[in-house]
């Protein structure tokens, strides 16, 4: 009987890193999409829809969800790294580096130049600068002359130096076999394509973004079945990532995602959750303490009933229950429960008073620094996702101000973006008549700042609500820059004193109405004391208060403080 082992035989392929035995939990949570997909639109404005290569690039995925993630990739890794082995174990750059500088000044020892650009020439030849020698061709006279044809070759022959040099210092070669340039300039193309699949492969493997791969270029390399694979693999996270975003409201139309009213709930609602588990580390409650008082809301503690107390708030069981107490009732007796004023119980309550809020958001040109119109979109989506679910009686009106302040929806505010800067001179003094019908906004330099303006809108909005608490939230990072006087708009940069003259004027506008300002100054880096110092004078005028917020602090600042400042009205 023949040995059945002489027989066998073959590659035996070990994964590290990956445990076949280990299946992803059907019922772990999908991956957050809504958020991703949120940062994309609000760092970028646009309300288009999101491609697929977006989506992806926005989406993480658990990498463990995906079966055959790690084996199909692993071994593509595997497969180029044993190309790129066997290709530096191959060549030797010696030679080729040798051949490509003889080349170089070779050529350079044939040329004439003109007796007026010899010594240049000599001095551009001997420190190798392609920019010289670049310049020097463009100051010749006659660019069809001998010297200047042969300067181009030059030119060409220093670059495949610089190329060869480059190849031998990036790369450890330890082979034996020599090159010529051609050849070292192909070697040297397919090493950084297989780095770049590489790198590729690699964050695939860590993020499951099968998306990111250059699946043209890694058919060059790889097997057709290895490809059909992966390609299998590509659709299957497609089709994982396509559910998911319908489940969390993200749909999918011809053109790509679109984020609809259910994702945007959604990423209020984990925003807020951030900004609380924040706040509660800080030691920090999100809910005010109990007020007694003739109030709307009942609390579970009861007190005995006194004159004046309204029944409306009498704890119907706990009084019944004193009444039988006190006559000793039973059922056999079939006495009737008379109940007195000393049984009845009546509920603890607090006063729900409704707050009035407009919140004055700067989208001036300097808000792109840093990125601070994305903390500022932040905060109102989270400020509106707290009033909706904790205070649904107060009342919120959000203004967009740049040179000119505009009411703005809430779904309007991940669309929101700085106005584009157009005028870059170091002094500015414009001024437009705006009753002039040949004058549009279109024509006016978007990206100044209208703190003015965005008072009297807010101011306007909050006189038509009923109640005593009103607030405008300033957020802005410095100095006003524009205002209005009756018809004419003034552009005056730097900040001029009659345009914070103007703008004070407008807060004790809203000081007479009870009116109270809070500013928010966020960090600028041309930010000045006399920024600050605005922002105290404003704040004095109207009672209000000044924060200084770290940026990404935005919205924790100003949703603390809203839970506070409805504390202080409560009590």
């Amino acid at each position: 009987m023949t040995d059945q082992h002489d027989k066998l035989g073959g590659i035996i392929h070990t994964y590290q890193g990956y445990n076949p035995v280990k299946f992803p939990d059907p019922t772990a949570p999908p991956p957050d999409m809504v958020s991703g997909a949120f940062e994309h639109l609000m760092m970028f404005g646009g309300t288009r829809q999101l491609t697929e290569e977006e989506i992806a690039r926005a989406v993480e995925i658990d990498p463990s969800q995906i079966a055959g993630l790690g084996p199909s990739i692993d071994a593509l890794i595997a497969m180029l790294e044993e190309r790129k082995r066997k290709i530096l174990a191959t060549y030797e750059t010696n030679t080729v580096r040798a051949t490509a500088r003889d080349s170089y000044i070779s050529l350079a020892g044939q040329m004439q130049p003109p007796a007026r650009w010899a010594d240049r020439f000599r001095r551009e030849v001997a420190a190798e600068q392609l920019h010289g020698l670049e310049r020097l061709w463009y100051h010749a006279e006659d660019e069809h002359s001998l010297f200047n044809r042969r300067l181009l070759h030059l030119i060409e022959r220093l670059g495949e130096k610089y190329q060869v040099d480059d190849l031998a210092s990036r790369y450890e070669f330890i082979g034996n076999q020599s090159m010529d340039v051609p050849k070292a300039l192909e070697v040297k193309e397919e090493l950084e394509t297989i780095d770049r699949l590489l790198e590729q492969l690699r964050e695939a493997r860590e993020t499951a973004q099968v998306g990111v791969i250059d699946m043209d270029t890694l058919a060059e390399f790889a097997e057709p079945g290895d490809m059909q694979q992966l390609s299998a693999l590509q659709q299957q996270i497609q089709d994982y990532i396509r559910e998911a975003a319908e489940r969390q409201g993200i749909e999918f139309t011809r053109d790509g995602y679109q984020l609809t009213p259910k994702a945007f709930r959604l990423f209020q609602s984990r925003l807020l959750e951030e900004i609380f588990s924040h706040l509660e580390a800080a030691r920090r409650g999100r809910h005010s303490g109990p007020i007694t008082g003739e109030g709307a809301v009942e609390i579970p503690k009861t007190k005995p009933y006194e004159f004046g107390d309204s029944a409306t708030h009498m704890d119907i069981p706990q009084s019944m229950i004193n009444a039988m107490l006190r006559q000793r009732y039973s059922r056999l007796s079939g006495d009737p429960v008379r109940m007195q004023p000393g049984d009845i119980e009546i509920h603890h309550t607090r006063n729900t008073p409704k707050c009035a809020t407009a919140v004055v958001m700067d989208m001036s040109g300097s808000m792109r620094h840093g990125g601070q119109y994305i903390n500022v979109k932040r905060m109102a989506i989270a400020l509106d996702g707290l009033i909706r679910s904790e205070y649904p009686g107060d009342y919120l009106q959000f203004i967009e101000m740049a040179t000119f302040a505009k009411p703005r929806h809430i779904s309007e505010i991940p669309g929101l973006m700085p106005r584009p800067v157009t005028i870059y001179d170091p002094v500015v003094q414009l001024r437009a008549d705006l009753s002039d019908p040949k004058i549009s906004e279109m024509d006016i330099p978007p990206h100044f700042t209208n703190i003015q303006h965005g008072l009297q809108l807010a101011r306007q909005f909050l006189a038509a609500q009923d109640t005593p608490n009103r607030q405008i939230i300033l957020i802005t990072d410095g100095l006003p820059t524009a205002h209005l006087e009756d018809q004419h708009l003034f552009l005056l940069y730097p900040p001029n004193a009659h345009t914070e003259e103007c703008t004070m004027r407008e807060a004790a506008r809203c000081a007479r109405e009870q009116i109270t300002i809070n500013v928010f100054l966020l960090p600028n880096w041309g930010q000045t004391e006399d920024d600050v110092q605005f922002a105290h004078r404003m704040v004095e005028r109207t009672h209000g208060r000044v924060f200084f917020s770290g940026g990404r602090d935005l919205d924790r600042f100003v949703i603390w403080d809203y839970v506070n400042n409805r504390r202080s009205i409560i009590s």
